[in-house]
């Protein structure tokens, strides 16, 4: 295939390369999606589990349903679209990846470098101090959570709909996006900002960017290549094409 010869090309001529994820990728691994047919907000609705009201009306609902999609993702693993990613960094370019996903797959496939700007459902959040944590258990011995240290609720350490992004991760991703020679945009839907303004700052930085999904975005028309193909599909063929090992 021509377009995987080529963008094999770019990869290996590049020094910077952002990755781009979205919840294209981890389906593939069995993580529901939320805007998909399957999307966990046909059953729920997101006013309802994750606002900060959400939280402050019913801490313990919040918490299950996280509990119980914390019990979901547990067994999961990375699937050849994340290995792809990760297997990136043998090749002695810089790279970073920025997800919007909070599974934590990524870490998990061997990625070193993640911004994860909507989070981790892996850490905890203490309501007072601020502090944040890993938490692995599952299932959850306590619901909700209480911090260990002073007593006050924990939250899942993730963004909630009506919060802004954190600020630091948003701002490394951004100057990495800016800095890329090159951004391949992996199963994202394109729809959620400010995130998915990013493959704009690396065009206009005249950087190139790669669209990896099955379906039309937003994004198509822009983008220097366009790959109908899911994650997994195009990780095997392009790490196929540049010698990678996944």
């Amino acid at each position: 295939m021509r377009e995987i010869k080529e963008i094999a090309k770019a990869i290996r001529e590049a020094e910077r390369i952002v990755v781009f994820t979205g919840a294209g990728i981890s389906a593939e691994s069995g993580v529901p999606t939320f805007r998909g047919k399957e999307g966990l907000w046909k059953r729920y609705r997101p006013e309802e589990l994750a606002t900060p009201q959400a939280f402050a009306r019913d801490p313990k609902l919040v918490w299950e349903w996280y509990n119980w999609r914390r019990e979901l993702i547990a067994p999961l693993q990375p699937n050849p679209g994340h290995r792809f990613v990760a297997a990136l960094e043998t090749l002695g370019a810089q790279v970073t990846v920025v997800t919007q996903n909070i599974d934590g797959l990524h870490k998990k496939a061997g990625s070193t470098v993640i911004e994860e700007v909507h989070g981790n459902i892996w850490q905890v959040r203490c309501t007072k101090e601020g502090t944040i944590t890993e938490n692995t258990q599952v299932p959850l011995p306590e619901i909700p959570p209480h911090c260990p240290e002073c007593g006050a609720l924990l939250r899942p350490n993730v963004v909630w709909f009506g919060e802004a992004l954190p600020q630091d991760v948003w701002m490394r991703a951004l100057d990495a996006a800016s800095k890329a020679d090159l951004m391949l945009v992996i199963g994202t839907s394109a729809v959620v900002y400010p995130a998915a303004g990013l493959p704009e700052n690396t065009l206009a930085a005249g950087g190139r960017v790669v669209e990896i999904n099955p379906d039309p975005t937003p994004l198509s028309g822009t983008v220097t290549w366009s790959l109908r193909m899911k994650a997994g599909e195009a990780g095997r063929a392009l790490a196929e094409e540049l010698g990678l090992n996944i």
